[in-house]
């Protein structure tokens, strides 16, 4: 086995607000990193913040998708989803909304009504990921995979747990269904314990902080809100916690083709993101 070479660590401060619901750190997006960490495109970090008791919706009203997936993963507070599919779900703490938008689809994301009304803390993270040319046009479609419906691997020693969200971890196959190979895994190290990740050669590696404090390869700290992106090459990686600790791991096969993304669509070509805006306004989506 070859260890997994650490390329840099990505530290992002700045905050936006995404409708009037989401103060979002974004992470990376397709316009920097996201072409380097295919096929993942863009990853958002919302809150955590605490939000009053409200009777007014919060949220995302409807907006349009083209090209790729959203897949949103909820760690604090509920939030609503809505489609013009035909699609409606409920997904709270744990709970994973994994959305293929492929040839197009209008969607609204808001907070829970109760949670609106009773208010409280919010944190989530939306990460967008690639779609294969020959699926950029398929059909949508919506996965609500809740908290129970996830796997996971039980860390030996008390050491933590591994929720298996997509691809492989150990043999315990993930909830999601993918385009492409990628693995997903969010895990919960307790403080003072470790890990090593056995991880295919060749594909794109990040990690996210999420929670305390973790060394990897006996050298390098990862904080909270901030990426650590590996190198291709190599098979292995650890980890020690520092204090407990969630880190969520992004690993796939890269999608070798063009990127043009603009707003809310990506595709491969400009003249495919033209045609993109023109369908979404005569109400072909």
């Amino acid at each position: 086995m070859k260890t997994k070479n650490l390329l840099n660590i990505e530290q992002k401060t700045g905050q936006h607000w995404v409708g009037n619901g989401f103060p979002v750190t974004t992470i990376f997006s397709y316009d920097d990193l996201g072409k380097e960490l295919s096929p993942f495109l863009l990853l958002d970090y919302a809150g955590p913040m605490a939000f009053e008791p409200s009777n007014i919706p919060r949220g995302v009203e409807q907006h349009p998708h083209r090209g790729f997936e959203t897949v949103t993963i909820v760690y604090q507070g509920e939030l609503e989803h809505r489609d013009n599919a035909g699609n409606a779900g409920k997904i709270g703490p744990g709970d994973v909304q994994w959305m293929t938008a492929a040839r197009g689809i209008l969607h609204e994301e808001m907070h829970e009504r109760d949670f609106t009304q009773k208010g409280g803390t919010l944190e989530m993270i939306q990460l967008w990921v690639n779609l294969p040319a020959k699926d950029k046009m398929g059909t949508p479609r919506y996965q609500e995979i809740l908290n129970n419906e996830i796997p996971v691997v039980t860390l030996a020693e008390n050491g933590g747990k591994v929720r298996v969200i997509a691809g492989d971890y150990q043999g315990t196959r993930g909830a999601a269904k993918t385009f492409t190979p990628i693995n997903v895994w969010d895990i919960h190290l307790n403080q003072g314990q470790k890990i090593e990740l056995s991880l295919p050669k060749g594909f794109t590696t990040a990690l996210l902080g999420m929670k305390g404090t973790v060394v990897m390869n006996s050298t390098n700290t990862l904080n909270r809100k901030e990426l650590a992106r590996f190198e291709r090459d190599g098979d292995r990686l650890a980890l020690e916690a520092t204090s407990d600790a969630t880190v969520l791991v992004l690993n796939g096969e890269p999608i070798n083709e063009p990127i043009v993304g603009q707003g809310p669509f990506v595709m491969n070509t400009q003249e495919e993101i033209l045609q993109a805006m023109t369908d979404y306004r005569a109400g072909r989506f």
